[in-house]
């Protein structure tokens, strides 16, 4: 036995606790804007907490981009709208709670 997951009760083999997190997400909002020196830089709004930095830093590694998270929101160079909102599927995002602007 491999233990048991101390937020959902179930078996760490079985457990799923991230997707469920996921789920949990109320709306994440992705769109563009112009930046200093009118450069297009991609934000993408809605995720908190520790799911911040992680789908920042994977985020930047599958788009070969630069960029940050501060505020609750991720920024990042270049304008990514397309590919950003499929990577975040792959991440296990439901589509329906992804709103593209």
């Amino acid at each position: 036995m491999s233990g048991i997951c101390p937020k959902c009760g179930l078996p760490f083999d079985i457990h799923a606790c991230d997707s469920i997190a996921k789920e949990s997400v109320a709306q994440i909002r992705v769109y563009t804007t112009k930046s200093r020196y009118q450069k297009l830089v991609t934000i993408v709004e809605g995720l908190k907490g520790e799911e911040l930095g992680a789908t920042t830093k994977e985020l930047k590694h599958k788009l070969a981009c630069g960029g940050t998270h501060k505020d609750g929101m991720i920024v990042l160079q270049g304008e990514h709208k397309a590919k950003t909102v499929d990577y975040l599927v792959k991440l296990g995002y439901s589509r329906d709670i992804i709103k593209v602007n």
